[in-house]
């Protein structure tokens, strides 16, 4: 299965949360933005921060985020990207999401290929949804 990962997935695969994605290892190709690497690591320093992780847990947490996202395929966050995000949407989403489904509506046109799209998130997936992707997580 190819699919398109946001960080709401990846973290919960990389910390191994109970809640995590169930569909994970029908994964064949996964594919995300360039904005993954950031999200995931400001997620795990604020968690650090709130939770007072050790250095050892950080290392290790920070390793498997990095091991899942060289996994996947990035796309970089370039002008038609932008601009296609900037787009009206047929529901409300946020910017992040916005470029997270500008990305895949993107990729899905350029590789004419069946492309899923895993998040947890509720305004992604409806936006998803609305673009006819068939959408796995929530």
């Amino acid at each position: 299965m190819t699919v398109y990962v946001d960080a709401s997935v990846l973290l919960r695969v990389a910390f191994g949360q109970p809640d995590a994605l169930t569909e994970w290892r029908q994964v064949s190709r996964g594919v995300s933005s360039a904005l993954i690497t950031i999200e995931c690591l400001r997620t795990l320093d604020r968690f650090r921060l709130r939770v007072n992780l050790s250095d050892e847990e950080v290392a290790s947490r920070r390793a498997a985020l990095l091991a899942l996202i060289a996994s996947l395929e990035i796309v970089e966050i370039d002008s038609l990207v932008l601009d296609r995000a900037a787009q009206p949407m047929p529901t409300e989403i946020g910017t992040l999401d916005a470029i997270h489904l500008a990305t895949a509506l993107l990729w899905r046109d350029q590789v004419h290929a069946n492309l899923v799209m895993a998040t947890h998130n509720r305004a992604l997936s409806l936006g998803a949804r609305a673009h006819g992707f068939i959408v796995v997580g929530v």
